[in-house]
């Protein structure tokens, strides 16, 4: 008698981060704009090693001087070679933007779907809580808050979050909706599971995709809001070396060095650009449609 062989078992289905990772292998929107941001953070990490210049040390025998062979941007009104306040100013804008887009998406991750899976009385208070943050412009909003509790990186990364968590359960809350109805959660509140159990377990693994986005994006804005705080001068005390401080400080003798004012700017634009085609390429890797969330 003829024995059949056993058959191989199919291959198991590409996981959600394996099918992710390939797209975005593919997808050169995203990889463009990672690599920009792997730029600004391996210039940032290297900064003291790229110059030989103390990026808050003054020097007024050679103020506002022209692109040299010693000072490649030129220097500033206050003799400080403008390169070394903008490779060192990339650290402060990453340190403190990651830190504040971390606390905000963290929190916004889990009040809205704690929101999504507890319905009724708490998220009609939560709505109508929102809705009146959200009402007032996030610039005023963060204005009042560093107004009231001083500045500071730590006072900066709270004022973001209470102006961008708000924003950030919406998306989320949207989100976890989708997935609150589905079986597995049932089954978990039929088991009694507590709801951070559920939170962490169910819900939060099946919009991961939507989270990676909204940090993406999120942390785009944060770096311009607060760029436009240090300008406003509610932000980075001087001399800290931060891009929207020195467009701030140097914008008055831009037709005499106008590299200390251009060259925050670029690493600015450049920084933000890389972040949105990273956070583009993500919503196309995972199927986010950023409009439909209300992002």
């Amino acid at each position: 008698m003829t024995t059949l062989a056993p058959t191989t078992p199919a291959p198991a289905q590409a996981t959600r981060g394996t099918r992710a990772w390939r797209t975005l292998r593919t997808s050169r929107t995203a990889l463009v704009g990672l690599a920009i941001v792997a730029v600004h953070v391996l210039i940032a990490l290297l900064a003291p090693l790229l110059t030989s210049y103390d990026p808050i040390a003054n020097d007024a025998g050679h103020a506002l001087l022209g692109s040299s062979r010693n000072h490649w941007a030129g220097t500033d009104q206050y003799g400080r070679d403008v390169l070394a306040r903008v490779l060192y100013g990339g650290r402060y804008a990453l340190g403190v933007s990651v830190a504040a887009t971390l606390l905000t998406v963290a929190l916004g991750t889990v009040i809205g779907c704690a929101a999504a899976l507890r319905g009724g009385w708490f998220d009609d208070v939560l709505g109508r809580v929102l809705d009146a943050v959200l009402a007032v412009p996030s610039i005023l909003a963060l204005l009042v808050v560093v107004t009231a509790l001083g500045t500071g990186p730590a006072v900066i990364v709270l004022a973001v979050a209470i102006v961008y968590v708000p924003q950030v359960v919406r998306v989320v809350r949207g989100a976890a909706l989708a997935v609150v109805p589905a079986d597995y959660v049932t089954a978990a509140r039929a088991r009694g599971e507590s709801t951070w159990s559920i939170l962490r377990r169910e819900i939060l693994p099946n919009i991961t995709d939507v989270v990676c986005v909204e940090f993406a994006m999120r942390a785009s804005w944060v770096v311009l809001l607060i760029s436009s705080l240090s300008f406003l001068g509610f932000g980075a005390d001087p001399p800290t070396p931060d891009w929207g401080l020195m467009v701030a400080e140097n914008r008055t003798a831009i037709t005499v060095v106008p590299m200390a004012s251009l060259a925050p700017i670029v690493a600015l634009a450049t920084l933000v650009v890389g972040l949105n085609l990273a956070a583009d390429g993500l919503s196309k890797a995972w199927g986010v449609d950023r409009i439909g969330e209300g992002s």
